[in-house]
């Protein structure tokens, strides 16, 4: 069984809401990442699909708040590998900060 752990993902709780970062734990709908950014709103994909493939054209209509160390999510209802031109395309990101 292929398994992400290691990889750059984006998460999408029931509730939690989306997260990206790096995948380092999984069992069964908890999931911790590392260098994680929650993706509070994204412009520039039709979808978490396609930010995962292609990043986002709209770099500043995003809404991606600053890197946490660690979060371990409890809710945890898709897990999306992301291509190496999205990952770069969420890290250029500014962080969201109000």
């Amino acid at each position: 069984m292929e398994t992400n752990i290691g990889k750059k993902v984006i998460i999408r709780g029931d509730r939690s809401g989306v997260e990206f970062g790096t995948l380092v734990a999984h069992n069964g709908r908890e999931v911790t990442l590392h260098n994680a950014r929650r993706i509070w709103y994204w412009a520039g994909a039709a979808s978490l699909s396609q930010l995962a493939q292609e990043g986002t054209s709209r770099p500043n209509d995003c809404k991606f708040t600053v890197p946490v160390d660690s979060i371990t999510i409890l809710d945890a209802i898709e897990i999306i590998t992301c291509s190496d031109k999205a990952v770069k395309s969420i890290e250029e990101v500014k962080a969201w900060r109000r």
